[in-house]
């Protein structure tokens, strides 16, 4: 579907056989990111990864990750900071009384299984201000944003306060990483290296050598068909073309903006059975996965931009929700019922669930908390 958002033309890739044409097919002439005031902001000009201009310095960037933070090893490594944040998780929820706010709790375990593998520690003094900056921004990100729209437009950036809003709050989440940054450098300096992520990327910069009886099955089952369901970005990272060419017999000019619809795909009735039924049986002895090569399934999109972070977010995922289930059962509050859970979502950053999942946890006698 081609549209016209104000000055921007948006092409929306809502079929896995297109999906593939942009992902696959035509890859390189899709691979840059667009370039937006919002975009700009959160993406740094083009300096990190996720919005970097397809080039030279992102072959770099992306070469670090797969070789450096997000490979095997580092993987490996950061098994042990995986394995203590769900203890702590799980003493915490056998400890709590009544019902616990899993969708909190879900989060902060998030948080801080990020903040350990890449800082070697929960920043807990920066931790509390970082999070509320960071849902300034996802909040704002998921507003409207006319100057997007309407970048050209002196009147609309005049009466727009969205821009110097976010400015103000991802520049708070700048200033506190570049406070970590330093704070290690110093400890390097005092003790040597760390092999966390900061430690492997402020080694690399040091070297100055750069151009620029649930069953391992049913958990990884459950998993697939939540990301099916609730992708945790419904419309990936959007691409731009760098060159026009043709999809599915339309000219596609060059500038367009292209927004691979993985939400609607993943609930295509022409490519799963009874697509809106939660049924993780349907991955069990399936060749489908989330690698890129199967286009009615890419939460993490595909191709050159696909993300680099399957391995590090999956392992989390995986764990947190295997102990979970094997420590617990869980209990919706009185009067409600599974079949009628609200499930709708919320946008920002990413994607979340709109309304908090309360539930009670009642350990089992094998689980060592009762």
């Amino acid at each position: 579907m081609f549209l016209r958002l104000g000055e921007v033309p948006t092409l929306v890739v809502s079929s896995a056989e297109a999906a593939e044409l942009v992902m696959r097919t035509h890859d390189l002439s899709f691979a840059p990111r667009p370039s937006s005031v919002t975009i700009d902001i959160v993406g740094s000009c083009g300096k990190g990864i996720g919005f970097a201009p397809y080039g030279d310095r992102w072959r770099q960037m992306k070469k670090i990750c797969i070789m450096e933070l997000l490979n095997a090893k580092q993987v490996k490594r950061v098994e042990s900071i995986r394995a203590e944040e769900v203890g702590l998780l799980l003493r915490s929820i056998a400890a709590a009384s009544g019902f616990v706010n899993l969708s909190k709790k879900a989060s902060a375990l998030a948080n801080d299984i990020v903040a350990m593998a890449m800082f070697g520690g929960k920043c807990a003094g920066e931790k509390s201000e970082f999070v509320l900056a960071y849902d300034q921004v996802s909040e704002l990100v998921a507003g409207f944003f006319p100057l997007d729209f309407f970048p050209s437009s002196r009147i609309v950036r005049r009466l727009s306060t969205v821009e110097r809003r976010l400015r103000g709050s991802y520049g708070c989440i700048q200033r506190i990483i570049a406070s970590i940054v330093e704070s290690r450098n110093a400890e390097i300096a005092a003790n040597g290296d760390q092999e966390d992520f900061l430690g492997v990327l402020l080694r690399l910069q040091k070297q100055d050598s750069l151009a620029f009886p649930l069953t391992p099955e049913t958990i990884g089952a459950i998993m697939f068909e939540v990301l099916r369901l609730h992708p945790p970005n419904p419309m990936l990272v959007p691409r731009e073309s760098r060159e026009g060419c043709e999809i599915m017999g339309y000219h596609i000019p060059k500038g367009t903006k292209i927004h691979v619809n993985a939400f609607a795909i993943s609930r295509d009735p022409r490519y799963w059975y009874n697509p809106e039924a939660f049924n993780p049986e349907r991955f069990e002895n399936s060749n489908v996965d989330f690698k890129g090569t199967n286009f009615e399934f890419t939460p993490f999109g595909a191709g050159r931009r696909q993300c680099p972070a399957i391995l590090f977010g999956t392992s989390a995922v995986e764990i947190a929700l295997a102990n979970l289930l094997y420590h617990f059962e869980w209990v919706l509050p009185d009067g409600e019922n599974s079949h009628l859970l609200h499930m709708s979502e919320t946008f920002g950053m990413g994607v979340r669930k709109k309304v908090e999942l309360h539930l009670r946890a009642t350990p089992y006698v094998h689980s060592g908390y009762v």
